[in-house]
């Protein structure tokens, strides 16, 4: 059985990577037989490629992580423009379609929010649907984040895209009166009707694989990855 999900945000820099690599570190480490892949579909400026490769055991060459890369970090029609090349999608589904067949979990990390732009037509809800992807959000828990939260979700609705919950996420330290004063558990659920399947600490050493298993163990896993 094969599965994939995207790891999707509500904007730039709300800790898709961390999601990421805390549902990695859970799969190596509680089934560790079971072949792991993992795309970052499109980079613009400095990646995560290095990081993925250097946490994980990834059967993997750094194109098959990464197969488009611009330099520029801006949207990469800009980036693309930028540099007087084409944003190639085939080329990233080539490298999906590769990992779908050769290993049984695909984490798929998104850039931006859903709302931002792949090419000049389409955005990651676009490709969550053309792909046929579920989705889980990265809400950052700071002011603002209810709004971004109940907008992102309405997009994703408008997109077709099948969203299994939302992830809260403590880029900087929050103390438990701003977590629940800027992301309030009932009321985000009572607005967006989408389930919120835990929280992400905030962690001073993201690259520690025991703990990064066990902050995604404290989520609703079952909801998240594939049952065997």
């Amino acid at each position: 059985m094969h599965s994939s999900l995207l790891i999707a945000g509500t904007d730039t820099e709300t800790g898709k990577t961390v999601l990421t690599c805390s549902l990695a570190a859970y799969w190596q480490t509680y089934r560790p037989q079971e072949s792991l892949g993992i795309l970052k579909p499109i980079q613009t400026g400095i990646g995560d490629c290095e990081l993925y490769q250097k946490l994980f055991d990834l059967k993997q060459t750094p194109e098959e992580i990464t197969p488009l890369h611009f330099q520029t970090p801006v949207a990469p029609p800009v980036a693309a423009e930028r540099e007087g090349r084409l944003v190639d999608l085939a080329l990233a589904w080539q490298a999906f379609t590769s990992l779908q067949q050769r290993c049984q979990l695909v984490l798929v990390e998104s850039l931006g929010g859903l709302g931002s732009p792949i090419t000049h037509e389409l955005t990651v809800a676009d490709l969550a649907r053309d792909w046929r992807l579920p989705v889980v959000l990265v809400v950052p828990v700071k002011l603002g984040a209810i709004a971004q939260a109940v907008a992102n979700v309405a997009l994703a609705r408008q997109s077709n895209v099948h969203l299994k919950g939302i992830v809260l996420n403590c880029v900087s330290p929050r103390s438990d009166e701003e977590i629940a004063d800027w992301a309030p558990v009932d009321l985000i659920q009572s607005l967006t009707n989408v389930p919120i399947l835990g929280r992400l600490p905030h962690m001073a050493n993201p690259t520690d694989l025991f703990k990064l298993a066990q902050v995604a163990s404290d989520l609703e896993i079952e909801r998240l990855l594939p049952k065997y």
